[in-house]
């Protein structure tokens, strides 16, 4: 106890005495000194009094990996919409290039004593990313959720799509267009959505009496340049159409085949996976397997506010259904093709 007020003390520059102030609920502390007590405490680790552990702002930090990518300011805007319906203030923490770091976010939050906070993608999708502000969050007892993965070794609920039933989906739509020859644009290794994805690709393959080549499965950074990349790499091999991880994927693979000649979808199918805006606006349109943001944004605040409030938190992962939607960037294989095997 004695270390734990020396450090606050020193952390917020008073005295040890008007720590023990704070922390007994005497009155003679200004409510400044007294806020940035409770500040102090979180941001050390310590756990709260029991009557002070109520007292958490009305803010809720939305943290998210990158604003270019269509779907993640999507989602903010629903779980921005469903707070403010239930009374809280949503904080953007958005991560851009040689900005603040996601960790540092969570420290800035810590600070502002959030409520809670929701990842809408980030670094827990990487199994071999750094984890330790997710640990601290665990350990001050934050609510705190997930969507699309979660992190291993913690029991923060998470709202995912169903990875395996998308690319499935993707998967038969191109198998019924006469494609034999399907490529897989996907995240890093170590991007759990991506390997979920290359798990059901693999066994799509083994039931249909064949394989999944590792020629046909690129990776990449999820950006239009890095689409390009994959796609350049895989229409060498021979693909007539490609599953791709995200929209911007997708969208560079259309490019990678233009720059090579090719038509889109007449000698090139491409599927996207989110449905993000503007995919009807592209050429061709993209088909694209659509992720439900809007039911999953509502879910992540329900369970977020459940947690809050007090709840038991919902154990694993609640799994929502995609729909594949058919555009213009699919069509048959090409003729010659059609027979073709891998």
């Amino acid at each position: 106890m004695t270390r734990r007020l020396a450090q606050v003390a020193k952390k917020v520059g008073v005295s040890e005495a008007t720590v023990s102030r704070v922390l007994n609920g005497r009155p003679g502390v200004s409510e400044a000194t007294r806020q940035s007590v409770l500040t102090a405490l979180d941001v050390l680790g310590y756990e709260r009094p029991t009557q002070l552990r109520g007292e958490r702002s009305r803010l809720v930090g939305l943290v998210i990996p990158e604003l270019q990518n269509p779907i993640f300011p999507a989602f903010a805007e629903v779980m921005g919409g469903a707070l403010a319906q239930r009374g809280l203030t949503p904080v953007l923490c958005t991560q851009t290039k040689g900005g603040a770091a996601e960790a540092d976010y969570v420290d800035l939050l810590l600070q502002q004593q959030v409520s809670g906070v929701v990842f809408a993608g980030g670094l827990f999708a990487e199994s071999n990313a750094q984890h330790g502000h997710y640990h601290r969050l665990a350990e001050r007892r934050i609510p705190v959720v997930l969507i699309n993965a979660a992190v291993e070794g913690i029991d923060f609920p998470c709202v995912a799509c169903d990875d395996t039933v998308a690319v499935e989906q993707a998967w038969r739509h191109l198998s019924s267009l006469g494609h034999r020859r399907i490529g897989l644009a996907l995240g890093p290794r170590d991007h759990e959505p991506s390997r979920r994805k290359l798990q059901a690709a693999r066994a799509l393959a083994r039931a249909a009496g064949t394989s999944l080549p590792d020629e046909f499965v690129e990776r990449s950074i999820f950006s239009l340049e890095g689409g390009q990349a994959a796609a350049t790499r895989l229409l060498a091999r021979g693909v007539t159409g490609i599953v791709c991880a995200s929209d911007p994927l997708a969208l560079g693979a259309v490019r990678a085949a233009r720059r090579r000649g090719l038509r889109v979808p007449q000698d090139l199918s491409v599927v996207g996976y989110d449905d993000s805006s503007f995919m009807t606006c592209t050429e061709p349109p993209l088909s694209t397997v659509r992720q439900p943001i809007e039911a999953m944004g509502r879910a992540a605040v329900d369970l977020l506010v459940a947690a809050i409030q007090g709840a038991q938190s919902h154990p694993g992962e609640l799994l929502f259904e995609p729909e594949l939607v058919v555009r213009g960037s699919t069509a048959q294989a090409p003729a010659d093709l059609v027979h073709a095997s891998p």
